[in-house]
């Protein structure tokens, strides 16, 4: 099988090199900005064209998400129009294609954890765009999958994790929001999700949640992060109101996870336990 896997420098696309290298039977192809510029989408399905995948992860996308709101037609360009390239070219040479997408489609409301048929309503334009290229992908693409997740960290790139700890080490006190609530997604557990849902001899279109076990706040994620590293570093709780932000924050995204798991028979580690993992690799 050929697989085209898209944003092969994020933490995603690396967490999927890392895992897919270890397997037989597929033909890679991992595709950076530069050999797949998602704002040319004029150039897109020539350049998939040269490969012929049976299969597109896309993982690539404009994640910057305060940035998205001084760039909302880059924003759209990647996270939408792009996304719609390639789930036409999928329709064009029937590919099955497994796309990425956020909590933020949300608009954080919610008392309970969300399913996939939760009302969507994005608050910001980072969020706006990755809806549009849900929608887009379901009305183009036969063979589709989209996997929210949510507060991505890996031991690639740059992320809350390793800001945390870089911050810790900096100063003797820090302040971190404390009424925003979902769960993080190590990028190592939502790459073998990938390619246990790639492996199954099923194949169910539809959207599915992802993300680890656990319901905390990005200031309990942080105080986490000193005690396993053992940092002296004195963490407040703020409000968001606090901590202002070009681009607002859905203030609850926690997923519901149990269509993935009844489905492809998925697991989610418990967040403390991939945490872990992740800092003794790190």
């Amino acid at each position: 099988m050929k697989i085209l896997i898209t944003g092969a420098n994020g933490q995603l696309g690396s967490e999927l090199n890392d895992v897919f290298k270890e397997r037989t039977g597929y033909e890679l192809f991992f595709l950076d900005r530069k050999e797949l510029p998602l704002e040319q989408t004029n150039l897109i399905q020539d350049i998939l064209g040269m490969y012929q995948p049976d299969l597109i992860i896309h993982a690539a996308a404009y994640t910057a998400v305060d940035r998205a709101e001084s760039e909302p037609a880059l924003a759209d360009q990647v996270n939408h129009l792009a996304s719609e390239e390639i789930a036409q070219y999928c329709r064009l040479h029937d590919v099955k294609l497994i796309a990425i997408s956020t909590d933020y489609v949300f608009d954080g409301n919610s008392a309970n954890p969300l399913s996939e048929d939760a009302a969507v309503a994005p608050i910001n334009t980072y969020g706006q765009t990755k809806w549009k290229g849900e929608l887009a992908i379901q009305k183009w693409a036969p063979h589709y999958i989209i996997i929210r997740t949510s507060w991505v960290y890996s031991t690639y790139g740059a992320n809350f994790v390793k800001t945390m700890i870089r911050l810790m080490k900096e100063r003797d006190e820090i302040s971190v929001i404390a009424d925003q609530i979902g769960s993080p997604t190590y990028a190592l557990d939502l790459a073998q999700a990938i390619m246990l849902i790639v492996e199954s001899d099923k194949w169910e279109n539809g959207i599915y949640n992802f993300s680890n076990e656990g319901e905390i706040s990005w200031y309990d994620f942080a105080v986490a992060i000193r005690d396993i590293k053992g940092l002296n570093c004195k963490i407040n709780a703020i409000r968001t109101e606090q901590y202002p932000t070009p681009a607002k924050r859905p203030k609850y995204s926690l997923l519901d996870k149990n269509k993935i798991k009844t489905t492809f028979q998925v697991d989610a580690p418990n967040w403390r336990y991939s945490l872990l993992e992740m800092l003794n690799k790190l």
